[in-house]
């Protein structure tokens, strides 16, 4: 079985386009870490157009967090600026990439609306 952040990553990759994006490019670089251990996952968006790989390579912006604390924000638990506000979630580089990519959380469990699916299907 998948994890929920695998899951995710590989939801994104199969849109293939993100309309909410259609204005942004640029690449973005999620840093999981663990203890020792650190996953990578690259999403690169080219005017909406998404494409991720578990890769670790340079990017425009860089989101360092745990994996418990990702599978949170992707299910809607949790907030992704709330989360960077209180210093569980860091970011470097392009800030601004950073806040568009965050429209594609969900948002709370008991919020109606469009961005839910993903959460809905995790349950």
């Amino acid at each position: 079985m998948q994890d929920a952040t695998t899951k995710f990553f590989e939801e994104l990759d199969r849109r293939g386009f993100e309309p909410l994006l259609a204005k942004s490019s640029g690449t973005l670089r999620f840093d999981l870490c663990e203890e020792a251990q650190t996953r990578h996952w690259l999403l690169r968006i080219d005017h909406g157009n998404l494409r991720v790989r578990p890769e670790d390579r340079e990017a425009d912006a860089v989101v360092g967090t745990g994996p418990r604390l990702f599978g949170e924000l992707i299910t809607g638990r949790e907030n992704a600026i709330a989360a960077l506000l209180r210093g569980d979630m860091t970011i470097s580089g392009d800030l601004r990439l950073v806040l568009q990519i965050e429209r594609l959380f969900p948002g709370p469990p008991d919020a109606q609306g469009p961005h839910h699916a993903f959460r809905r299907e995790m349950h």
